[in-house]
């Protein structure tokens, strides 16, 4: 989710005012949902309304010192994320990214404007085929697996790709190198998804089997299942927290995702 992106085109306008977080663009002929940069350190945004020639853009950093009169680029990109070998195990800002990355490049304090891959594009992993050239294949199958630290990660097939299987490769290689071609088009092992379109599913699994989470007095009397949904309500200091830490360190669970919104920098530690 970084201006990192594959950009192909630009296009450019002007702000016209700044409101806050909020920055008022013109001449620009955006798209709903474009990443934006906005000033001259290249603020990121994103394009959130459109009246006119007038484009409200929701701005991701401080906007202090941005004023009417700046340049706004638009990468005509939507707000995407990065999939790939490396993402778990990484530690991320709300627009993925890597906050060891930045802290190499600024220090403890990120400055504005800063950006890093979301994924390391020159570590190499070994890639292992699952599959024959000839095969056909469509996206979402397995094509091929590499190891990772946390054990083994599978390489998918990007949504919206299919065909027969031209090429595919056994080796080292980096994430944004061609492991596959699929009916003339290359695949690797990262992929960029819009976080705002859903991901596709085939079916939605029932959730049967129990998480077990260690602590006596949910799995007693307010028992959880894996793939299901569950919130801990309270008020300032009751332990909502720290009972999502229990979770976290505790659950009969392989991968933990723990975002924090909002916290206490000590409370992310």
């Amino acid at each position: 989710m970084t201006q990192t992106q594959t950009q192909s085109t630009e296009s450019e306008g002007t702000i016209y005012k700044v409101a806050g977080p909020v920055v008022i663009a013109e001449n620009m002929e955006p798209q709903m949902n474009d990443v934006v940069k906005v000033g001259e350190e290249g603020l990121m945004g994103e394009v959130i309304q459109i009246e006119g020639d007038k484009s409200y853009i929701q701005v991701y950093e401080d906007t202090t010192g941005v004023k009417p009169g700046e340049i706004v680029h638009n990468t005509e990109q939507p707000l995407s994320v990065e999939l790939g070998p490396g993402l778990l195990g990484s530690i991320y800002d709300g627009l993925q990214r890597p906050l060891p990355a930045l802290e190499e490049k600024t220090g403890a304090f990120i400055e504005r404007g800063e950006d890093a891959p979301g994924i390391n594009t020159e570590k190499e992993y070994r890639f292992e085929p699952a599959l024959e050239e000839g095969k056909y294949v469509t996206g979402g199958d397995v094509i091929g697996t590499t190891e990772v630290d946390y054990g083994e990660h599978k390489v998918l097939l990007p949504p919206g790709i299919e065909g027969e299987i031209e090429e595919i490769k056994e080796g080292e290689f980096t994430v944004t190198e061609t492991v596959a071609v699929v009916d003339g088009v290359e695949v690797a092992m990262r992929q960029e998804w819009p976080i705002r379109e859903a991901r596709q599913v085939e079916n939605d699994l029932e959730p049967k089997v129990p998480l077990i989470t260690g602590q006596r007095v949910l799995d007693g009397l307010f028992p959880l299942a894996k793939g299901g949904t569950a919130a801990v309500p309270g008020g300032f200091g009751t332990g909502k927290t720290v009972t999502q830490q229990s979770l976290a360190k505790f659950s009969d669970a392989d991968i933990i995702v723990y975002i924090g919104c909002g916290e206490r920098g000590n409370e992310m530690t």
